[in-house]
């Protein structure tokens, strides 16, 4: 790992710690682009990218910031992420099991209005944050890619979102 994203990483973490969703990332992060996610009609959460500048780029850290609009527990998260990443073809049987592990590590239950910030860190992997505190990392850029490719992925199950998380109208 070079020497910059070393010391991008503390200072992220650093900022993490002191809470808050405005403190959260760097101070040169803007957001690219924000949606909600619905189910039937039920809104789920509000989804947020964050990108230095406000200018995402796949191999550049970038965080994803996801606001709950309702209770759901860690089981469901879990879960429903893991059938995503199976859906968009991200990995055999056996390297969906370890991650589903790792997940079950690092998402708590949220409750309204709770937030989770996950930080795609190239080269390494992802970072999960809950209200402002480390959750856990999981060390392995598949597995980032294929997690964050579930809201940002051109076959997303929800198009509209992608969209506005790129920035568009």
């Amino acid at each position: 790992m070079n020497a910059a994203l070393r010391r991008w990483i503390a200072g992220l973490g650093l900022l993490l710690l002191a809470g808050g969703a405005a403190a959260v990332l760097p101070q040169d992060w803007r957001v690219q682009g924000q949606g909600e996610m619905r189910w039937f009609g039920f809104r789920l959460y509000q989804a947020s990218l964050w990108a230095p500048d406000g200018r995402w780029q796949a191999g550049r850290p970038y965080a994803l910031e996801l606001r709950y609009a309702r209770d759901i527990p860690s089981a469901r998260l879990v879960q429903a992420s893991i059938e995503e990443m199976q859906r968009l073809g991200s990995a055999d049987e056996a390297r969906l099991a370890r991650w589903k592990t790792d997940l079950e590590r690092v998402f708590p239950d949220v409750r309204t209005d709770e937030v989770i910030h996950g930080v795609h860190l190239p080269q390494r992997g992802a970072e999960f944050y809950h209200q402002g505190k480390l959750t856990g990392r999981i060390d392995d850029v598949e597995f980032a890619r294929a997690f964050f490719a579930i809201w940002l992925d051109p076959r997303t199950r929800e198009p509209e979102l992608r969209t506005r998380l790129l920035g568009g109208a």
